[in-house]
């Protein structure tokens, strides 16, 4: 598998999406379209609000940077 659908760990990919895909059909009422038309900015904007107030939960700039970085657009 190349680097682009790895996973830290040589872990895949597919099923972080299948998850992420599950949690915001049910939080934001996306399709799948809607899901991979999105950009990771937009799934933290709606996960943001889905978030105590402490934080807990947050999937934070570092880590979201790091998936952008292992996992590039286009």
């Amino acid at each position: 598998m190349s680097s682009r659908t790895e996973a830290a760990g040589g872990q895949a990919f597919g099923p972080y999406a299948v998850r992420l895909l599950g949690v915001m059909a049910r939080v934001a009422g996306w399709s799948p379209d809607a899901f991979w038309a999105a950009t990771p900015a937009d799934v933290r904007a709606v996960l943001a609000g889905w978030v105590d107030a402490d934080g807990a939960g947050v999937v934070d700039g570092a880590t979201l940077a790091a998936l952008m970085e292992q996992f590039p657009d286009g």
